[in-house]
């Protein structure tokens, strides 16, 4: 237990016999009421590591086993359903490869524990030691999918919007609809967006980066960046359909509409600048100055829709308190040394 409140942590694994007891069983606080691991039909040892463990025995671990894998969204939300039926206060997500440093837990718990967010997630890319550790192909394609995320979500201020490690509260876990979660590697985009549209209060809180602790990833990075990031588009259009037409009309509507509407039409202009230039070898003057006035009213008509969402959207993602990360680090010392 944290402060007063149950805690359960979960960890989807698929093929993690080497890492999940030493390096995420083990090491995982005292405070922490019950490690949920979810077996992704792996390939190897992972579920006969988990039954063989220390943790196990002791009744600290909870082990699901799926029968068909299901992704990484798709082991969450089986552990959030769990959790969420076992009555807890808060869920938190750990890897299974261990790439998630425990005593970063406090910090991410604390604005869930203090009632002043719904759903925290770690950011690894304001630190200074990001982009030194972080594989660079994976910096630049974590930055990109957060600035799109960005926009679709709603959340201005959230980054990293990739990372896996969160914390939610009994609220939230019972309002969201775990079955219809996206279950690959959009997970943390899709629920991000779904958050919003519940008006739940998301918070970013620093964490450090790990890396090279014997994790094997699965994730073809080329592939992943293109999959989230029409996802994250699907998701935009949901979002703003949902929230701000038919939950509750927002005039942003309109300037997105016209945005797009007159950037579709640009293309026209466009092509035939190009076709009478190819063809003439001069630019067409009339056609010019009409892509240019189309381009100023597209681009005025996005940044107003984009300030109204933001402004609609500030309280749902208050910035981090200085006072929650100093005394996160003083509960976990003086739990440390009590342990």
């Amino acid at each position: 237990m944290y402060r007063g409140k149950t805690v359960a942590v979960v960890v989807p694994a698929h093929n993690e016999e080497t890492q999940i007891d030493r390096i995420v069983i083990k090491t995982m606080p005292e405070f922490v009421d019950k490690i949920v691991i979810i077996n992704d039909l792996s390939s190897d040892k992972t579920s006969e590591v988990v039954l063989a463990s220390e943790g196990y025995k002791a009744g600290k671990v909870e082990l699901i086993e799926h029968e068909v894998n299901q992704g990484v969204g798709g082991a969450i939300a089986s552990g959030y359903k769990w959790a969420r039926d076992n009555d807890y206060d808060i869920a938190v997500v750990m890897a299974g490869d261990g790439q998630m440093d425990p005593d970063d837990l406090p910090a991410i718990m604390d604005p869930v524990v203090d009632g002043e967010a719904d759903y925290t997630k770690g950011n690894r890319l304001v630190t200074g030691e990001a982009y030194k550790k972080i594989p660079k192909i994976r910096f630049f394609g974590n930055s990109a999918l957060s600035l799109l995320t960005k926009i679709a979500s709603g959340y201005w201020r959230v980054a990293d919007s990739q990372t896996g490690y969160t914390a939610i509260n009994a609220y939230a876990l019972k309002v969201i609809d775990w079955d219809k979660m996206y279950k690959r590697y959009g997970q943390p985009n899709d629920l991000l967006v779904k958050l919003n549209v519940e008006n739940m209060r998301v918070i970013d809180v620093p964490i450090e980066p790990v890396y090279h602790v014997g994790e094997q990833s699965g994730i073809n990075i080329k592939k992943a960046v293109f999959s989230i990031g029409s996802l994250i588009v699907r998701l935009f259009f949901w979002r703003l359909k949902e929230k701000y037409i038919i939950r509750n009309f927002h005039p942003l509507i309109f300037f997105y509409a016209f945005g797009f509407l007159t950037a579709f039409i640009n293309i026209f202009f466009f092509i035939r600048l190009l076709v009478v230039w190819i063809g003439t070898g001069s630019v067409p003057e009339i056609t010019l100055l009409s892509m240019l006035f189309l381009t100023s009213i597209s681009f005025n008509s996005f940044t107003f829709a984009m300030w109204f969402d933001y402004e609609e959207n500030k309280d749902l993602n208050p910035p981090l308190k200085g006072r929650d990360i100093a005394r996160a680090k003083d509960v976990h010392s003086d739990v440390e040394k009590a342990s």
